[in-house]
């Protein structure tokens, strides 16, 4: 509504512009030359004029109205129209105000500026915070508790994280308690861990439980492409806190801004590291008694200058890890609150079933388990919904309406029970959680395993294990189609093999060859996660390099090997089960391979076994050992 009357008002204002400059208006009646006007009053045809500055009007003797403009002077006009007995009266020009004047004068002048006020400000307010030169203001949104207060309550799963920081919703609360047995509290504690773990959770818990104003804003929002804008901002953000003190400052991403100084081209001192260093001295210039507390949160600390984590700035970095088991099982109850369920959920199951998963993906499972009982019009929400939301999330989503032919079915069948009877036959392996063949997400089929408890670091067993497992599927296509019908449906399969074995010669030192060496870093990143690397090593030594990740394949893929031919039985019994089932879990496979059956109410007598005929299968993505994927438009 606000813009539609700043242009409404400069419409008119043009309206009545154009209407005072468009000229002087026509006079009523016919225009005719002031020669013939004087001709006309010496004929005696003119009865009446009015007589005003620069025009004459009047009336001829048949009450036809005419206008003429008289020249400059004409002394003689009265006397001719006295003589011709012509009825004449003066009229007065309209007199205008100075005020009136001076406005008319200025409005076109007043109406430029106001188009090009209204234009800056339309155009700084991306830059600002609102004002026409609002650039240099911060973009922290102040969060109180009218927007939900969040406590340590709505907070699971990370019990360590919050004693650290119990100790500044302790200062908070009351400052004094530590002022005068002249301690200092941190001026700032640092967040670290892996996107989800509630970061920015934690930091709203710390202002609910002190209940102190709560001032949030990202590492984005302070660089801008104009020069000073960011270091401009944190001053402005430092004086907002200090109005509102006690109060927690959250920066979330402070790696968008606080990267190591100097890595420009040239080591130029571009606005990052200007708005950086304004970061820098706003940190270490106010007095710990103020009651401010920084709180910033990253994934990436080993990109940040040093300056930030020294004492003083960023004192204390406190790690928010993917919770364990425990922590899971809290966090399911946090938001199971939310939820009406069923008698037969048990958080404790889905918590064993979901290692690795952090708290975003917890918030997710539950989410997803909602919408699957609406959908299904119930009115709680039951385990078997827990269950399918944890294998949409896991395997992605089932696609049914997908055409196979049998041909494929066969194909993928055969590979995914090569994973599954390989992974049964190694010691070190995890458990099989359920194989499948109905496609999901973008692979054909897929054979899930779930270790039984929470890994914090792998066996060089179980790294050889994973390898034959991962061969399983290329291995038993060969075995039972042949060596010319072997598919394109192992290449994720061989690109987990070759990364896991790269790794194993290259980071963690598991070869014989080459050592307990590094033989490659990562450039930068947060536990290495999808970041480039590079190759600390000569020509000699990458080529030793490649025939040992080389060997290390080719191992898995002889333990795969021999474990099939064995049993090559059994892998026709699993194949053919998942023909007839489609989806088996791990139980219900340790079953078939012990007793040749399943006890399933809708089991059959006994899987037949056909003879397999070729197919083909289309390459998948992925860790999870599976028999393709669909290709691009499927």
């Amino acid at each position: 509504m606000k813009s539609l009357f700043v242009w409404g008002g400069i419409f008119l204002a043009l309206l009545l512009t154009v209407s005072m400059f468009s000229g002087d208006r026509e006079a009523p009646g016919s225009q005719i030359p002031y020669s013939d006007f004087k001709n006309r009053v010496a004929e005696g045809s003119v009865e009446s004029v009015v007589l005003s500055e620069g025009r004459i009007t009047g009336t001829l003797g048949n009450d036809q109205t005419f206008s003429t403009v008289p020249p400059p002077q004409d002394p003689q006009l009265i006397e001719q129209l006295e003589e011709a007995g012509v009825s004449y009266t003066g009229e007065q020009a309209e007199q205008m105000s100075l005020f009136w004047v001076v406005l008319i004068n200025s409005l076109p002048f007043l109406l430029i500026l106001g188009i090009a006020f209204f234009a800056l400000r339309q155009v700084q307010k991306g830059g600002g915070a609102g004002g026409a030169m609002g650039f240099g203001k911060s973009k922290a949104k102040l969060l109180t508790e009218k927007q939900g207060r969040v406590t340590f309550e709505d907070v699971a799963g990370i019990d360590e994280a919050r004693e650290e920081l119990q100790e500044i919703v302790e200062f908070l609360k009351d400052p004094q308690r530590f002022s005068k047995l002249g301690g200092q509290i941190p001026k700032g504690a640092l967040l670290v861990g892996s996107p989800g773990t509630g970061k920015t959770l934690l930091a709203r818990a710390i202002a609910g439980e002190a209940r102190v104003p709560f001032f949030t804003i990202s590492g984005s929002d302070f660089v801008e492409m104009f020069v000073g804008v960011g270091a401009s901002r944190v001053r402005d953000m430092f004086e907002q806190a200090k109005k509102n003190a006690p109060c927690i400052v959250f920066i979330d991403e402070i790696d968008a801004v606080g990267r190591h100084r100097g890595n420009g081209i040239g080591n130029s001192n571009d606005e990052r590291e200007q708005t950086l260093n304004q970061l820098l001295v706003e940190m270490d210039g106010f007095e710990a008694n103020e009651g401010i507390i920084i709180i910033a949160a990253t994934n990436r600390p080993d990109v940040l200058d040093p300056a930030l984590l020294r004492p003083g700035r960023f004192d204390r970095q406190v790690v928010v890890p993917v919770p364990d088991i425990d922590g899971r099982e809290k966090i399911l109850a946090v938001h199971m609150k939310k939820v009406p369920l069923a008698p037969d959920v048990n958080p404790r199951t889905i918590a064993r079933g979901t290692p690795g998963f952090s708290g975003a993906d917890l918030a997710n499972l539950v989410n997803e388990a909602a919408l699957l009982a609406a959908r299904r019009n119930k009115r709680l929400v039951a385990m078997q919904e827990f269950e399918d939301a944890k294998d949409k999330v896991m395997m992605g989503t089932e696609r049914k309406s997908m055409v196979m032919t049998e041909d494929e079915k066969k194909m993928t069948a055969y590979h995914e029970a090569g994973h599954a009877l390989v992974s049964l036959n190694e010691p070190a392996s995890d458990p099989i959680h359920k194989a499948t063949i109905i496609p999901r997400g973008r692979a054909l089929g897929m054979v899930m395993r779930l270790p039984e408890r929470d890994n914090y670091s792998y066996h060089r067993d179980k790294m050889h294990a994973n390898l034959a497992v991962a061969m399983g599927g290329r291995v038993a296509e060969e075995i039972i189609f042949g060596h010319d019908k072997v598919s394109s449906g192992a290449s994720g399969d061989i690109q987990y093999a070759t990364d896991l074995a790269k790794n194993m010669v290259t980071k963690w030192g598991m070869s014989d060859k080459l050592g307990p060496l590094m033989y490659e870093q990562s450039q930068e990143g947060y536990l290495g996660m999808g970041q480039s690397s590079r190759t600390m090593a000569g020509a000699d030594t990458n080529k030793l390099i490649d025939a040992e990740i080389k060997d290390l394949v080719e191992s898995g893929l002889k333990r795969a090997t021999d474990v099939l031919t064995e049993q090559e039985d059994k892998l026709h019994l699993l194949a053919q089960a998942l023909l007839e089932y489609e989806t088996l879990t791990g139980d219900e496979i340790t079953q078939l391979m012990e007793n040749g059956k399943i006890d399933r109410p809708d089991a059959p007598s006994g899987p037949v076994i056909q003879q397999p005929t070729h197919g083909s299968s289309i390459p998948k993505a992925g860790k999870r050992f599976g028999g393709g994927e669909a290709p691009e438009g499927a």
